[in-house]
């Protein structure tokens, strides 16, 4: 603020024109400081910027010829504080208004400036003067409000007294996004800025109230939402305060919020450390003791009582700190060098007569008038647990060397009184075979009180069932709370069942109620949990126990497996190299005996009788053809097991031959033979039996089920590779015995087909193989090609039919004898494509050749070849198995050409589809004169093109020639069928 100015030290600035002699200057230049003349406007403002200036003085007008009244507003358009006086020097009432509308400080007119001596000219000066001070007073004051009042940390706000906003600042707009038309005139209290408030609105009603009144009204406001939320809140301090006029009349109020949140935030902090400092020391367990160096108590916590039962007020009637925690607690020379004593245990007995074992802290203080502060910690609980962990760790010493279940519940319930100061205690073991908890152990407390205890059901009817169903620990304050109790006249109380995983459950109480807390619980489930631990240990190393046996019975089973092996390599090898029946069975039974693999085999066929069975081949032990000159091998008894197996076709294993000795009497020669065990397989192959094959074995149990698994297959293997023999023999032999048959299956497929199209089906036995299955090619008689096609297409096992041609039989003379009843068609060649499998390659399999099948709708008649190596009796059951209904009418030997005569020599040299080609073109009747069918009919029906049908029939054509010339001159052997 500027210092108060006199006329006698202000500087002045004196505007007038030169031409007016200086007469203003002249005027005051006794008077003043210090007088500055300037003659023009520019001049002035310049002197107003550059220089220090306190009062103003302007002529009418100045040498640039501007008014002084302009000069005036140009200034006051700088500065509202530089006193102004006008002096004209011809005054009136309008230059006047005009002054005073420039908002001049002083209007003086020139005649009364021109005398010094006026007093009127040194007052206006002073006037001014006194003007000036008075609005730089009022600005400075103004600034400061508006720099606090703009405080951007401060909401405030300019009220009427009624409380209604004059002016808000930038802040306070700025919280509730509004303008200051937005809040001007409106209630202070009914703003958004109280809204969110407990009571806000009304807080500030009250303050208001109070500051119009003249008192200052202070208010703390925290919003709703905030109060959720404490670490986030933001408290506001609402400072109202009266402004009043020079009158003391009270014409606005000034309100400010203050955000106060640190403060609150502090003070609450304060609060919450003093409250959490009291209710530490009235609950935490340690104890503080503060004495002076008598041992008298000079502060006592008032958590006193958890250690001791004492009150706070009974300690310090107690008198000194020797009758609480007894006397030589520490060496005070040794406290005085070092000043503190830590972990010091001793024993202290409470109020209601129960020892604590104490760890003691003492200290040198000075406080409160002590001089020695000891803090107690009940340590009782912890010296409790130790103790019973030691006798734990014995415990579990102990089970590591137990051997049985038994065992570990014994330990566990003899040593739970050492590790619990429970009584009472037994353990019960779970019996998987009769689902119930049986007792393993009991203590004698246990019997005392309880009484003998006795099996449970592993169900929920009662305490021990239900917690080992469950799986959950059950501790009882008094056992006769639960409505599972077995035993109502039992003295236990106080009572734990633990459940020993899957192995029982563990029992511990005592005759007194309520005894369990947090320790003897925690207690008693790692004393169960060991036990489990152990009985787990013992059902593992079972385990083990059992997988290393199973690993050596696998391991026996392998070696075992390798040597069936080595049988079975053998035996193919042999089976691969024999030419002949008796050269199988012969290495069969070499191979099972060699290397002391097994005592004795045989392999033995009914004989021609079919009532008892003869040995074909044997090899094994010199006992062995004893054995069977000796034993019934007659087909009505079937005792002993190859008789067995021939009359039920079905393996037959005697596992030890010594069971039923006197029952059956081949066992006895079997024994004396030294024969324990026995195994005979049929040797079936495709329904047809060739016997049995019978091993022994000179110890019981020879024959596991891998070892029959092994031998029954080796019995199918030996029947199949016995009739390949047979097979290569009916191929290769020279002569054969044909046999013909009348079959009564209705459901054969021949038999079906001439019943259905009331006409004579047959065929030469030959069947041809295709990509797409089998074919024949069929001749009918006695009906129209086509019909009998269209009833072959709907019976079962026939793929497709193909019609090749529409002729009377071959050879017929008159067309009478191509026609039926009806003038149709009667006869023809199909082929049909049959499903497998087919009845003549399982024939085949047997070395049986099928020649030929002729079907009409009431009798089918079948010729086969059988190989003179054969056995003719096999050979036609052979047939009768594979027809529902045979019976052999003939049969007579036939001579069968070389394998070098015209036939073969011809089928050597045509391919199958060349053979095709032409069997097609034959049966339809390509090379009947007139043709019946053209080459591309032909080729039509084999789904060929016609070049590649003339191909196919020329070539075919050229290697029949070669074949007829090569062997022109060569006698011609007939063929059967030919």
């Amino acid at each position: 603020m500027a210092s108060v100015r006199t006329l006698d030290d202000a500087r002045l600035l004196v505007a007038e024109p030169p031409d007016s002699n200086r007469v203003l200057s002249s005027t005051f230049a006794d008077d003043a400081r210090a007088v500055t003349t300037v003659s023009t406007v520019d001049e002035t403002l310049d002197r107003l910027e550059t220089e220090s200036v306190d009062c103003l003085v302007t002529a009418q007008s100045l040498a640039d010829e501007v008014a002084g009244i302009e000069l005036c507003e140009r200034v006051r358009e700088r500065t509202r504080d530089l006193p102004i006086v006008f002096a004209p020097a011809d005054g009136d009432q309008s230059l006047a208004s005009a002054a005073v509308a420039a908002d001049v400080s002083a209007y003086v007119p020139r005649e009364s400036a021109t005398d010094p001596a006026a007093a009127d000219c040194r007052g206006a000066i002073e006037r001014a003067l006194a003007d000036g001070r008075e609005r730089r007073q009022l600005h400075n004051r103004a600034r400061q409000f508006d720099a606090i009042f703009a405080d951007p940390e401060t909401f405030a706000w300019v009220l009427e007294p009624d409380g209604s906003v004059r002016r808000a600042n930038e802040p306070a707009l700025a919280a509730i996004d509004a303008t200051a038309s937005d809040v001007r005139g409106r209630p202070l209290s009914t703003l958004p800025w109280w809204q969110s408030t407990a009571d806000g609105a009304a807080a500030i009603e009250d303050a208001i109230d109070q500051a119009a009144v003249g008192t200052v009204a202070h208010r703390e406001l925290t919003p709703h939402g905030e109060r959720d939320a404490p670490d986030e809140a933001t408290t506001f301090e609402v400072t109202i305060r009266p402004v009043r006029d020079n009158s003391g009349t009270v014409v606005s109020l000034l309100a400010r919020a203050t955000d106060v949140t640190d403060r609150v935030r502090l003070e609450q902090e304060l609060r919450e450390s003093e409250e959490l400092h009291r209710v530490t020391l009235n609950n935490m367990t340690d104890t503080v003791l503060i004495t002076d160096d008598d041992g008298a108590f000079t502060y006592v916590c008032p958590n006193v009582h958890f250690i001791f039962g004492y009150t706070d007020d009974e300690i310090h009637e107690m008198g000194a700190i020797d009758d609480l925690l007894g006397p030589d607690l520490f060496d005070r020379e040794e406290l005085a060098a070092t000043g503190v004593l830590t972990n010091i245990e001793c024993t202290a007995t409470d109020r209601a007569g129960r020892e604590h074992t104490l760890l003691v802290n003492v200290r040198e203080v000075s406080i409160q008038g002590g001089t020695t502060l000891y803090s107690c910690r009940d340590i009782t609980t912890r010296k409790r647990r130790e103790e019973a962990l030691t006798a734990l760790h014995r415990t579990t010493r102990q089970l590591l060397y137990a051997e049985t279940d038994r065992e570990i519940a014994e330990i566990v319930v003899d040593d739970a009184t050492d590790v619990l100061d429970l009584e009472a205690s037994a353990a019960y073991l779970f019996d998987t075979d009769e689902n119930v908890l049986r007792p393993a152990a009991s203590s004698p407390g246990m019997e005392r009180v309880h009484g003998p205890v006795r099996d449970h059901r592993a169900s929920e009817d009662s305490i021990p069932g239900r917690v080992f169903v469950d799986g959950e620990t059950r501790f009882f304050a008094d056992v006769h709370d639960s409505p599972l109790l077995s035993n109502p006249e039992t003295d236990l109380r106080s009572a734990a069942y633990v459940p020993l995983g899957d192995h029982g459950v563990f029992v511990v109480g005592s005759s007194e109620p309520g005894l369990f807390d947090d320790v003897s619980r925690e207690l008693t489930d790692l004393l169960a949990a060991t036990a489990e631990a152990a009985l787990d240990r013992l059902e593992r190393e079972r385990t083990l126990r059992e997988r290393d046996r199973e690993l050596k019975r696998r391991n026996r089973q392998l070696t075992r497996f390798n040597h069936i092996n080595e049988i079975i390599r053998d035996l193919d090898q042999a089976l691969v190299r024999a030419e002949t029946r008796e050269e199988i069975e012969h290495a069969v039974c070499d191979r099972l005996t060699t290397a002391d693999r097994f005592s004795f085999a045989w392999v033995g066929a009914p004989e021609a009788g079919g009532e008892h069975l003869e040995s074909r081949a044997q090899s094994g032990t010199v006992d062995g053809q004893e054995y069977i000159d000796t034993v019934s091998l007659a087909c009505a008894d079937a005792s002993e097991p190859a008789v067995r197996t021939a009359t039920d076709r079905e393996a037959t294993v005697v596992s030890n031959v010594a069971d039923g000795l006197r029952d059956e009497p081949w066992r006895s020669t079997a024994l004396t033979c030294g024969y324990q065990s026995v195994m005979s397989v049929p040797l079936a192959y495709d329904e047809f039996s060739y016997g049995v094959l019978t091993v022994y074995a000179d110890q019981p149990e020879a024959f596991d089920e891998m070892i029959q698994a092994v031998l029954a297959e080796l019995g199918e293997t030996i029947a199949a590779a016995i009739a390949a023999v047979e097979r290569k023999h009916a191929l290769l032999s020279d002569a054969s015995t044909r046999l013909e048959f009348d079959v009564a299956d209705e459901t054969f497929l021949f038999a079906r087909l001439a019943r259905q199209a009331e006409c004579t089906v047959s065929f030469d036995g030959g069947v041809r193989q295709h990509d797409d299955g089998p074919s024949v090619f069929a001749t009918i008689d006695g009906a129209p090609p086509d019909a009998v096609a269209a009833v072959a297409a709907d019976l079962v096992g026939v793929e497709r039919v193909q019609v090749l041609s529409s002729e009377g039989r071959a050879g017929s003379d008159t067309e009478a004898d191509t026609l039926d009843a009806d003038g149709n068609e009667a006869g023809g060649t199909i082929r049909v494509q049959l499903s497998r499998p087919v009845f003549a390659h399982q024939l085949a399999d047997h070395g049986i050749v099928l020649r030929g099948v002729e079907a009409t709708p009431s009798n089918v008649r079948v010729v086969v070849d059988v190989p003179s190596a054969a056995d003719v009796r096999e050979s036609a059951d052979i047939v009768s198995k594979t027809f529902a209904d045979a019976d052999l009418r003939s049969k007579r030997t036939v001579e069968r050409p070389s394998p070098r005569d015209f036939r073969s020599t011809l089928r050597e040299r045509l391919t199958d589809r060349q053979l095709e080609v032409v069997q097609v073109a034959y049966y339809g009747g390509y090379f009947e004169s007139p043709r019946d069918q053209s080459g591309e009919d032909v080729a039509a029906a084999l789904e060929i093109s016609p070049a590649a049908f003339y191909r196919h029939i020329r070539t075919a054509q050229r290697k029949l020639f070669d074949v007829v010339f090569s062997e022109l001159g060569v006698p011609a052997v007939p063929s059967d069928g030919g």
